[in-house]
């Protein structure tokens, strides 16, 4: 069951109050055979919300079942175990609504950055030159107007993260799953994307699960910070972060009195999984 810290923030302007962007997940547990046909516990008991337009991040060993959680919303994969819950609907099938970012660029090749960003609006029966228009919008509004006819391998990895954003946003999803979008990313231009995602979160209000490794990061973007056990996961304890909004720059956040106590606290409880997690994969005993 999820523990409760800290001090529960505000709702920040602006924030959704669609119910149908409300996510539960309850009991959830997830197995999976291994190659030698054994039971695989990747999460136990999972169960934590994110409320309509809320930010959550979601901070754990590697290992401990982040990125199958994600799954389990989007609807990739079904639980072994409880229910997940998008709008108070058990889902059943991929959900409707939901834009993913993955850890790797997931841009086709041989399209455009124009071609790749207005794919979504296409998928979903909008006209060639509505969509066209659009991801020409959404390419100024992540800062690569003139770079619409650029193919990926012709970007940095930067401006590819920035192309994937528009491709992921551009169909205004009522809730956006993130998948270590800036693990691979230089610490300069973590912190870029990081300034542009959350302007670009503050003008949609998606709900988002952010996946990280970062904690400086959750707590900088977040409104809510999950902290999961080492594997099997399992839902540690649960902090409401009360940095107030909008926050500015990622930069000048993290040397906050109130940012520092919060990453301090944090860190406490993630520490421990960590230090468990890899003491289990050197062989030692906790």
């Amino acid at each position: 069951m999820a523990v409760r810290s800290g001090t529960a923030a505000s709702p920040a302007t602006g924030r959704t109050d669609r119910a149908d962007a409300r996510i539960e997940l309850s009991g959830v547990t997830k197995r999976f055979l291994t190659p030698s046909g054994e039971a695989f516990t990747a999460i136990r008991d999972v169960t934590f919300e994110v409320e309509p337009g809320q930010f959550c991040a979601v901070v754990g060993p590697t290992g401990c079942g982040k990125s199958t959680t994600l799954s389990l919303v989007s609807g990739l994969d079904r639980p072994s175990e409880g229910t997940v819950r998008v709008g108070g609907r058990e889902v059943d099938g991929i959900t409707e609504g939901i834009s993913f970012m993955f850890q790797a660029d997931a841009l086709l090749p041989w399209k455009t950055v124009l071609g790749n960003v207005a794919m979504g609006p296409m998928f979903r029966g909008a006209a060639k030159k509505q969509a066209l228009a659009s991801a020409r919008d959404w390419l100024r509004r992540v800062g690569l107007a003139g770079f619409e006819d650029h193919h990926p391998h012709q970007l940095s990895g930067g401006m590819r993260k920035r192309v994937a954003m528009a491709a992921a946003l551009i169909n205004e999803p009522k809730i956006l799953l993130m998948d270590e979008p800036f693990g691979a990313l230089d610490v300069q231009t973590k912190a870029i994307m990081s300034n542009e995602l959350i302007g670009l979160w503050e003008q949609l209000r998606p709900s988002v699960v952010f996946i990280t490794h970062d904690l400086e990061e959750a707590v900088a973007l977040a409104d809510r910070v999950v902290v999961m056990t080492s594997g099997p996961g399992s839902v540690k304890a649960v902090y409401d972060i009360d940095l107030p909004r909008p926050r500015g720059s990622v930069q000048d956040i993290r040397f906050q009195p109130r940012f520092l106590e919060l990453h301090h606290q944090i860190w406490a409880s993630l520490r421990e999984e960590v230090e468990r997690a890899y003491a289990r994969t050197t062989g030692e005993t906790s």
